[in-house]
């Protein structure tokens, strides 16, 4: 396995780290497992549900950024968070991003160095400000060893009722489209048009309180969206392409890198 060069970041019982052997990778698998097919309602084909495992041919070249609760036990036994990172090294061997199978992602391939996040999911009882925070503190960290410039992957609304979300998907068109210059698009054959509703019809407070508290991370951090969402029925979701220039980042959450990498938790 790959070590993503910062070791382990801690905040109490917590620690934020990659994944370095077989049996943390298939941890993070089953903790998907259970959040997207047993949760949000995904629908798995025979083989996903035998093995109770999310798994696709992008798991063996990603890095998988894990929360471990250390009272649980400092391996697999104590996973409770995950999110999928994978460099363009890494995309170059599986013959592409995860992303490009729903947009052009060509914009973004020509901003520098990019990073593609994607399968985050936290376990119940830690969705809370401290693991969050965590996992954040572990991709700033990642993003400044690797010297990455742009992050972008697809998150996702959950349900695939349009008009269910056309209050969500209209704010981010209207408030929240990355410049033309770095703007992903959705295929043609999968695009949705994300402007539903007249601008001026937009209540912002009730857009922003339906969002999941991912999508409106990613706003704080300054993020923007491409253009069209994608249904992806298989995972009854409706996904949109999401783009942050790593400065924010780092600037938020650097500092929280640094205290603990001074406290000899490297």
């Amino acid at each position: 396995m790959r070590e993503a060069g910062f070791g382990e970041l801690r905040s109490g019982n917590l620690g934020v780290r990659v994944a370095t052997t077989p049996g943390e990778v298939d941890a993070a698998q089953a903790l998907r497992y259970r959040i997207f097919y047993g949760e949000m309602g995904a629908h798995p084909d025979p083989a996903t549900a035998a093995a109770e495992r999310d798994r696709d041919a992008f798991d063996a070249v990603a890095d998988h950024l894990l929360v471990v609760d250390h009272n649980l036990g400092d391996g697999p036994e104590g996973v409770v968070a995950t999110y999928r990172l994978i460099r363009e090294s890494a995309a170059a061997r599986a013959g592409g991003f995860y992303s490009a199978s729903e947009y052009d992602i060509r914009p973004l391939l020509a901003q520098g160095k990019v990073l593609e996040l994607g399968r985050s999911c936290v376990d119940a009882q830690y969705r809370n400000r401290a693991a969050m925070q965590l996992l954040w503190s572990g991709i700033a960290a990642y993003v400044s060893v690797h010297g990455i410039d742009l992050m972008f992957g697809c998150a996702s609304l959950p349900g695939t009722d349009l008009d269910a979300l056309a209050l969500q998907l209209s704010y981010l068109h209207s408030f929240h489209l990355a410049p033309e210059a770095m703007r992903p698009r959705a295929l043609p054959e999968r695009f949705v048009a994300m402007d539903r509703m007249d601008p001026a019809a937009i209540d912002q407070r009730q857009a922003l309180a339906e969002l999941a508290p991912l999508v409106k991370g990613y706003l704080r951090l300054g993020g923007f969206v491409g253009d069209g969402a994608v249904v992806d029925t298989q995972f009854n979701t409706t996904d949109v392409c999401i783009v942050v220039k790593t400065d924010l980042v780092t600037q938020k959450y650097s500092r929280h890198y640094e205290r603990h990498r001074s406290g000899g938790h490297e």
